[in-house]
C-alpha cells in the first residue's frame, strides 16, 4: 500500500446519493456525518488539484423497485418528501462540479457519466457515498466493467448494516480496486503523481 498515488489530471472523484432522504438513514459502520464530513474533504482536495468531482443523485420519486424479498421501501409506504432527492445542503456542491441524476441504483445505465468522464480524459474513479452495498457497489461494478481503475474511500461511504459495508470492502471492492482510507487518498492527492 505504500506505493499508492494518484494523478488528479486523469483521476474523477464520484459521490453516489449524498442527498437528504440518505442523511436521514440509519448507517453503520459511520453515520451518514461522517461519511458527509469524509466526502467533503475529498472533494475540496480533489478541486484543488485541478481533478474532477462528480455528485450522483437519485431522483427517489422515480427509483426502480421491482418485486423483491427485501424491499428497501416497505410496500405501501408513503412517497418520499419532496426535498429526499435534493443535495444534503452541507454536501458543497461547486458550480463547477458534475452532477449526474439516475433512477436507478448505479450511476452509469442510462446517465451520461462515462460520456462525461473519458471527454476528461478520466482512468481512475475514486469511490464514495450512501449506501457502500447499494448505489456505490453498483457504480463501481458497472464502472469496473467499462475499465476504469478504482479507489474505494472506505471511511467516506457505509452501509445499511456494517457487515454489509465490511462484506463489500474486504472481499468485493479489493477484487476491483484499491481499498484506502480518507487520511490515505488525501495524502495521494497531495503527492499528486503516478496512477492510482
Amino acid at each position: 500500500m505504500d506505493d499508492f498515488s494518484i494523478n488528479p489530471a486523469s483521476t474523477a472523484l464520484v459521490l453516489i446519493d449524498l442527498q437528504n432522504g440518505n442523511m436521514a438513514r440509519e448507517l453503520a459502520p459511520y453515520s451518514s456525518r461522517q461519511v458527509l464530513g469524509n466526502c467533503v474533504s475529498l472533494a475540496q482536495e480533489m478541486r484543488g488539484r485541478g481533478g474532477m468531482v462528480v455528485f450522483v443523485r437519485v431522483l427517489l420519486n422515480e427509483l426502480q423497485m421491482p418485486p423483491s424479498d427485501a424491499p428497501l421501501h416497505a410496500p405501501g409506504a408513503p412517497p418520499p418528501p419532496p426535498d429526499a432527492s435534493q443535495f444534503a445542503p452541507d454536501a458543497g456542491v461547486e458550480a463547477g462540479d458534475v452532477v449526474i441524476t439516475k433512477r436507478q441504483w448505479g450511476a452509469f445505465h442510462a446517465t451520461e457519466l462515462d460520456q462525461l468522464l473519458r471527454r476528461r480524459g478520466i482512468k481512475t474513479i475514486v469511490l464514495g457515498g450512501i449506501v457502500t452495498n447499494i448505489g456505490v457497489e453498483s457504480t463501481a461494478r458497472a464502472a469496473h466493467d467499462l475499465g476504469y481503475s478504482l479507489v474505494f474511500v472506505e471511511d467516506a461511504m457505509s452501509g445499511i448494516t456494517a457487515e454489509a459495508h465490511d462484506f463489500a470492502c474486504k472481499n468485493t471492492f479489493r477484487i476491483m480496486g484499491k481499498v484506502r482510507s480518507t487520511a490515505h487518498v488525501i495524502d495521494a492527492l497531495q503527492a499528486g503523481s503516478g496512477d492510482a
